[in-house]
């Protein structure tokens, strides 16, 4: 049976273990599953970083808000409350990306003609175009971060998170 390539999360693990040899409730297999998924997922969030630096057309922030508001669970608007919940920041910050997004033309906002107090957010056809442009490349990023693995894999691993997931839930 040949052995595994190695990366760099078995030599943290094996440096913990060495450290923690006489505790048995160190665990290294879960030590390398979160320091794993914590590498990839920062790898991910570099990858989305660098795609919206220096851009002159939108922000990460500004993409974020845009994306809240594109897959949020309301018909076709959020108000900017709903926005600012979803995205866990404060009214104020959703406000400033907000007068951001209308003035590049990809969200409007409107006062609601059934309840005048509420401010409606919605996307238009630019904002729509620009959010497919964005999520598309970052799906592509995020497929060739997992590229390493197969479709039967990919199943496998969904499975097992799935099953992480649904224990935390219940």
């Amino acid at each position: 049976m040949s052995e595994q390539p190695r990366d760099s999360v078995d030599d943290h693990v094996a440096r913990w273990a060495a450290f923690w040899k006489d505790d048995p409730t160190f665990a290294p297999e879960v030590e390398g599953v979160l320091v794993r998924m914590n590498y990839i997922l920062r790898e991910l969030r570099r990858g989305d970083a660098a795609a919206f630096a220096g851009s002159k057309d939108m922000s990460l922030e500004d993409y974020k808000t845009l994306h809240a508001l594109m897959v949020q669970p309301w018909p076709v608007e959020a108000t900017p409350a709903q926005l600012a919940d979803t995205l866990n920041i404060t009214r104020a910050a959703v406000t400033s990306r907000l007068d951001r997004l209308v003035a590049a033309g990809l969200v409007t906002r409107e006062i609601d003609e059934t309840d005048r107090r509420r401010v409606l957010v919605r996307p238009t056809a630019a904002g729509r175009t620009a959010w497919n442009k964005y999520i598309f490349e970052g799906s592509a990023r995020d497929q060739r971060m997992l590229g390493a693995l197969t479709e039967d894999e990919l199943k496998q691993l969904n499975a097992l998170l799935r099953k992480v997931l649904i224990s935390r839930e219940s």
